[in-house]
């Protein structure tokens, strides 16, 4: 071999080696546990071999070609067809059809023809007879060669089964076109296995030409591979973005399984306690049934509540495609303390702040609402009007803190004498109000004020001899009034008899 013909065999078959070391290299390093990952490395890896067989043959004496390709071009060869369905049966998830005795043991019963091609010496396989044709040593093309090729044709065509099975069954555009690519490179490199294989080219092409439809098969493998990235569980250019994303992020099978998490949906998950197993058993079911329905989930407010904790969530959700299998990306934004000021809001705007009782409007609705019932029932009403003694007094004394703690202790005692019989509300400063409903009695109405009396007194006598008490006036419907502010005023003329009879 002189040269220039090394280097053409450099570049016929270096080349390709290289191709296919790459190839095998990368995919496996992408992922060495999953499955298509091995498996497409290995079918790298047997092209490999094949174009390493022909470089050496073709180097050596033509004394050996039968040799080098019984043992090493035929055994491979049988090899491929096993992986490559494999690969595609587990890429299209079509194996869950498959029962378990017979995924993925049928795929290697090739194994046994490799066995009977190595004891028979691959007479009934590979060619046995060559002939030197100026710098190739060529297979001699008789029917046994043809057989051969048209059984191997045959197994490549039928790859065509699984991903037409696949794409028929597929509900998504993007799944479809991936599945599509492949077919057509399964299309394209069987013509490439039928041109190069029945036509003899004698010295114009390197032996065996129909290996590079091999080339061709495995660049669309890639081109699919790098263009729909179904081999990577997220593209590593997102990586930082999905572990630094400030919200919850999980990436969730069909079966509802978290198959991810970001480290903020971790941090998330442990505040609140709660395991990703547990989450979907408080997920609200609307989103759930979106979820399965792979229906829009844009900016859905919702909560869940887990060891008396409660968490508001602002939900998003998209369908991605990982590993040719659909997931949900449920992005989860923590938004408690945003809706816990917003409750807060709503209720400062009928409630006091520092008592935490309603207010004047609050009361005023509702003493509406409650003598309109009082009327359709034929029920009577008291309503009280408390004014708390001397309150400045105690604020000068003792400070404003003070004050405000009395405050807040005689809204307590007012809202647990009302219970649930009616509304109790501040009216501002020193003065509370509140209603009993249901036809209460003369004895009922004395009894709580005295009960709220005794009460505050015990409570300022911590303070010591201080003024300080509770002036309460009272009115009743119908009795003294069938309006609301007129119970009011009467009430409040009562409450002030008291106060001056106290002075």
């Amino acid at each position: 071999m002189n040269l220039k013909e090394a280097f053409i065999l450099l570049f016929t078959h270096g080349i390709p080696i290289l191709f296919f070391t790459y190839m095998a290299t990368d995919v496996l390093l992408r992922n060495k546990k999953k499955t298509e990952h091995i498996l497409l490395s290995l079918i790298s890896l047997c092209y490999l071999l094949l174009f390493a067989e022909e470089y050496i043959r073709n180097q050596v004496s033509i004394d050996y070609s039968p040799i080098l390709s019984a043992l090493w071009l035929s055994s491979v060869g049988i090899a491929i067809p096993g992986l490559g369905f494999h690969f595609l049966v587990k890429f299209t998830r079509l194996e869950t059809k498959l029962p378990r005795f017979v995924y993925p043991y049928v795929f290697y019963l090739p194994l046994i023809f490799i066995f009977m091609n190595l004891v028979t010496g691959a007479k009934w396989i590979s060619a046995q007879q060559f002939v030197q044709m100026g710098m190739w040593k060529l297979p001699v093309y008789n029917a046994g060669y043809y057989q051969a090729m048209s059984v191997s044709i045959m197994i490549n065509f039928s790859y065509l089964i699984p991903l037409l099975i696949a794409k028929s069954k597929s509900d998504t555009l993007e799944q479809r076109t991936i599945y599509n690519h492949l077919i057509f490179g399964v299309v394209v490199s069987v013509i490439g296995h039928i041109i190069f294989g029945y036509f003899n080219f004698e010295d114009s092409l390197p032996p065996y030409p129909y290996l590079y439809s091999g080339v061709i098969w495995c660049y669309f493998l890639r081109h699919t591979m790098k263009r729909h990235d179904f081999l990577n569980l997220y593209d590593k250019r997102y990586e930082k973005l999905f572990n630094m994303n400030p919200d919850a992020i999980l990436l969730i099978d069909r079966m509802q399984t978290v198959k991810d998490a970001n480290p903020r949906a971790i941090q998330l998950f442990r505040s609140f306690e709660l395991e990703f197993a547990q989450f979907f058993n408080l997920l609200d079911p609307i989103i759930k049934e979106r979820m399965q329905a792979k229906l829009e989930i844009d900016h859905y407010e919702t909560d869940i509540s887990h060891n008396n904790k409660r968490l508001f969530l602002l939900v998003n959700a998209d369908y991605v495609w990982v590993d040719n299998e659909q997931h949900v990306l449920l992005i989860l934004r923590d938004i408690s303390v945003q809706k816990r000021h917003q409750e807060e809001v709503k209720f400062l705007a009928y409630h006091d702040p520092l008592t935490r009782l309603p207010n004047r409007r609050y009361f005023h609705e509702k003493l509406e609402e409650a003598l309109q019932e009082a009327e359709r029932h034929n029920q009577t009403l008291a309503l009280l009007l408390i004014d708390l003694d001397k309150i400045k007094l105690l604020n000068d004394t003792r400070g404003h803190l003070a004050g405000d703690e009395t405050l807040k202790y005689a809204a307590q005692i007012i809202k647990e004498a009302v219970e649930d019989c009616g509304v109790a509300a501040r009216m501002g400063g020193d003065e509370f109000i509140l209603f009993i409903a249901n036809s209460p009695s003369y004895e009922e109405v004395e009894r709580k004020i005295e009960h709220m009396q005794e009460k505050f007194s015990k409570y300022i006598s911590k303070y010591g001899a201080l003024p300080v008490g509770m002036s309460i006036g009272v009115s009743r419907y119908p009795t003294d009034g069938v309006e609301g502010q007129a119970l009011i005023n009467i009430a409040d003329n009562a409450m002030y008899e008291m106060k001056r009879s106290r002075a």
